[in-house]
């Protein structure tokens, strides 16, 4: 496995690791799906999205078809369309910065367009799946950062590509380097991480599956645990009434899927740091 590969492969298993309530974890299956599916996801996606001198629709499309192959469902699209650039970026003869990343978001192509419009409708036939700006049934006539900043005001992955990864790095990586530096687990860092961008905004898979005012109200609840998640010395102390808050959310159909791809992309950003 190469370098990039295994990078990307350790960001896919820190946030697996991690509690994430509502979502799969290694404590908890959920959703009809099992932490086994993101784990193979992540092992069959790694080869192709981190392949060198190809493009950013390539590596979402390749990652993609691997996916399905693999697991016969939509597991890491979102991770996917979050993980290409940054590790496009990873490439540059300039090292991974968030310059890089910016430089690579702004040469996106038509063709990168094309090849994600495709990847998507494998992996969600029935609509966009992590994007909603055009019909991916039909052939984009515009690059994918354009297509990216159409959809930016309704899907948290496609504002991503908007603001130059900004939530990833002032929010996500600011949060995991802080926590994961006072706290002995990086596990704990990143369940921080996690609650953190829950709490921060309407987490938009929840909003496609339900609505604007349950995506709220899951906000709501996500502050609150939020605040005492982190106000103890020892998260451990926590764990108890985060696994409760799992299986209430799991009972009641809501998976914040959007906030897990987001803390992926965090913990990628921060392996190429």
């Amino acid at each position: 496995m190469s370098l990039m590969a295994q990078k990307y492969t350790n960001a896919c298993m820190a946030e697996l690791t991690a509690l994430k309530p509502g979502n799969v974890h290694l404590f908890a299956d959920g959703h009809g799906m099992l932490v086994q599916d993101f784990i193979k996801s992540a092992e069959v996606s790694a080869p192709f999205i981190s392949e060198r001198d190809i493009t950013v629709g390539s590596r979402i499309l390749s990652a993609i078809k691997a996916t399905g192959d693999a697991v016969g469902c939509n597991t890491n699209l979102g991770i996917v369309l979050l993980a290409a650039p940054i590790i496009e970026a990873a490439y540059s003869s300039f090292g991974f910065s968030q310059q890089s990343l910016k430089m690579v978001l702004k040469n996106l192509t038509i063709d990168d367009a094309i090849k994600a419009y495709e990847a998507i409708a494998i992996a969600s036939p029935a609509g966009l799946g992590e994007v909603e700006a055009f019909d991916v049934h039909e052939r984009p006539k515009v690059t994918l950062l354009e297509a990216m900043q159409a959809a930016a005001n309704r899907d948290l992955v496609a504002r991503q590509y908007s603001n130059n990864f900004d939530d990833i790095f002032d929010i996500g990586v600011a949060c995991y380097q802080h926590y994961s530096s006072i706290w002995e687990r990086s596990a704990w860092a990143v369940t921080a991480v996690y609650l953190t961008f829950l709490a921060e905004f309407e987490d938009t898979h929840i909003v496609r599956k339900h609505s604007h005012a349950i995506a709220q109200s899951i906000q709501r609840e996500a502050k609150m645990h939020l605040q005492n998640f982190k106000s103890g010395n020892n998260p451990k102390l926590y764990q108890a009434s985060l696994l409760d808050w799992d299986t209430d959310l799991k009972k009641r159909g809501i998976n914040p899927g959007t906030s897990a791809d987001l803390t992926v992309a965090t913990m990628l950003a921060n392996e190429m740091i």
